[in-house]
């Protein structure tokens, strides 16, 4: 049955192109997720989904009627490239989001091509195995600031209520070249303190709505440059930020790390956030 309770925009942290294979705590989370956005609110309509992996230089609707799995990487297991999520496209949802941007007075495209990157397709593969739910990806601008994407978000916040679920799909924490040029190539090291440090003052931050803070994370928070040389992993949160509104603090539905330094947290946003949480119970020990 299809969703008629506002849904709660979600950032999910997706890691490197191997969560896909090796789902460890983050990917046994994502097979939770879904069951319980559908328990809590019904099934989905459509999930619109901003990656830090589709990227353009004003945001860009992929309004095909038919998605296939995109293996945009190199360098890993070669079974990753026989993964498959051939979604279906949501055209008539492309439309409506056209439409809310343009309102908001933002510079929006849209074309009639599908093709999910693996930020997408490694969560949603998780999520809703089935492949049955329409996806909508949203390309973005990564030179965007955060308060633009938080501006971009609230463009967005209506369609949570029509039974869309908004997805943010990057890293709370991203730098491969840390990980994989300083020999740290041991999945189960423990966190380092420069990873836990960014990675609860998010949390710290978000509980205390410091929007301003949170906005300003690149010149404020512990080691953001380390954590992010490139800030595309970190920048859909604000998106999907945005889509859940101000007036409710974000909250982290999910912590856990890979490789020391990659955060795998997730995040839940909007007035619904709590009800999430609770469905999804304590996290095990």
């Amino acid at each position: 049955m299809d969703t008629t309770t506002p849904l709660p925009p979600l950032f999910i942290s997706h890691g490197s192109p191997m969560t896909a294979l090796e789902p460890r705590e983050a990917g046994l989370f994502m097979r939770q997720l879904g069951p319980a956005i559908e328990r809590s609110f019904g099934r989905p309509r459509a999930i619109l989904v901003i990656s830090a992996h589709s990227l353009t230089r004003e945001p860009v609707l992929l309004a095909g009627a038919q998605h296939a799995a995109v293996y945009d990487f190199g360098g890993f297991d070669d079974r990753l490239t026989t993964l498959r999520y051939d979604a279906p496209g949501a055209p008539a949802l492309a439309v409506r989001v056209q439409g809310l941007l343009q309102a908001a007075g933002l510079p929006v495209h849209m074309v009639d091509e599908g093709g999910l990157d693996h930020g997408i397709w490694t969560p949603l593969r998780y999520m809703f195995p089935d492949a049955d739910i329409p996806v909508l990806p949203l390309a973005w601008p990564p030179h965007w600031a955060p308060a633009q994407l938080l501006a971009l978000g609230q463009a967005l916040a209506p369609l949570a209520a029509e039974g869309v679920l908004i997805v943010g799909s990057g890293s709370i924490t991203h730098n491969l070249r840390r990980i994989f040029g300083g020999g740290r190539m041991n999945v189960d090291q423990p966190a380092t303190p420069e990873s836990t440090a960014f990675r609860e003052w998010f949390v710290a931050r978000s509980a205390a709505r410091d929007w301003d803070a949170l906005a300003a994370y690149r010149s404020v928070a512990p080691h953001a440059a380390l954590m992010h040389p490139t800030d595309e992993h970190l920048l859909p949160w604000y998106v999907a930020a945005g889509a859940g509104g101000r007036a409710d603090a974000p909250r982290r539905i999910h912590a856990s790390v890979t490789f020391g330094d990659l955060g795998m947290d997730s995040y839940a946003f909007g007035p619904m956030a709590p009800g999430l949480a609770q469905a999804l119970g304590p996290p095990p020990p």
